[in-house]
């Protein structure tokens, strides 16, 4: 039987991005100049405010802080907005995707303490990829020059999906932030964003920023996770009444009636907000984390 070698090109002597897989690449020329921070990990595990109140934090810094909801139900920035903002799939729409028909106003909002956000939005379902949504938001922030003035950039990522169309931030992220509580699904998905994360930072200069322990009292199966495979945990907020309050009133935490309880978890994220701008930092090596077979989950934390 004849045999055909089919020759794999290579990028730096690195195989493509994606090879095997439909992805969506990034363009070049969108290089975002912003620090950006990309935010994942499991399906309703607490991202949206995380990233909501990590964004005020930044902006209590002094920093131009700009979110992008990438979730299709476009409610990342609904605690700074107050609202379900039109998302940049709905303008697009209304110009009959003319893009350049489009006003910053059309898309951008400015949401609590000054901080800029934007919903993504998404493709009706079955019908495109997400990846290509957050590609073009990015290419329309660009065109405006929205970006040249912004010093901080949070991804708000849907889910635990680590498919090519929503690994698409993790292009243009510097960290990834992983949220994550103290259990064996949110630490499963963990293990498959750390592996994403690793697979795209062979051709991106993105890498772990570290684990954001959520709606947990304890520790101790994800620091028993972080030991194996070689990661930190560098904020930690437990399972508190006023987190739940905040997103029922539509407020951040830090708009929220000031109590001992409340003033820790904004003390929290000015702490978690400093040490991931000083994180970014040339000099601060990043952390190296080696992601562990599926089976090997169950092993260490499945069973007594």
């Amino acid at each position: 039987m004849n045999t055909m070698t089919i020759p794999v090109s290579t990028v730096n002597g690195r195989r493509p991005d994606g090879e095997g897989s439909v992805q969506v690449k990034m363009d070049q020329n969108l290089d975002i100049g912003a620090k950006v921070f990309a935010v994942y990990g499991k399906g309703g595990i607490g991202k949206s405010t995380t990233s909501s109140n990590l964004s005020v934090a930044f902006s209590k810094l002094g920093k131009r802080v700009l979110q992008i909801g990438c979730d299709p139900k476009h409610d990342s920035t609904f605690t700074l907005t107050k609202s379900l903002v039109p998302t940049v799939i709905d303008a697009l729409e209304d110009v009959d995707f003319h893009s350049e028909e489009l006003r910053v106003d059309d898309f951008v909002y400015e949401g609590y303490n000054g901080v800029m956000c934007v919903e993504a939005g998404g493709p009706p379902a079955g019908t495109g990829c997400g990846g290509y949504v957050v590609g073009q938001t990015v290419k329309l922030l660009k065109q405006h020059h929205l970006l040249e003035d912004t010093d901080v950039v949070i991804f708000d990522v849907l889910g635990d999906v680590v498919c090519g169309g929503f690994a698409a931030p993790l292009q243009h992220a510097d960290r990834a932030l992983i949220v994550t509580a103290n259990d064996f699904d949110s630490i499963f998905a963990m293990n498959r964003i750390v592996a994403a994360i690793k697979a795209k930072s062979k051709n991106y200069k993105v890498r772990v920023g570290g684990v954001i322990a959520n709606r947990s009292a304890g520790l101790d199966q994800i620091q028993r996770f972080n030991e194996n495979v070689g990661l930190d945990t560098v904020a930690h907020f437990p399972d508190l009444d006023v987190i739940r309050r905040s997103r029922l009133k539509k407020s951040t935490l830090f708009e929220m009636e000031e109590s001992k309880e409340l003033e820790a978890v904004q003390q929290e994220y000015l702490r978690l907000a400093q040490t991931l701008w000083d994180g970014t930092d040339a000099n601060v090596p990043p952390m190296q984390a080696e992601p562990m077979r599926d089976r090997e989950i169950f092993d260490l934390l499945g069973f007594d």
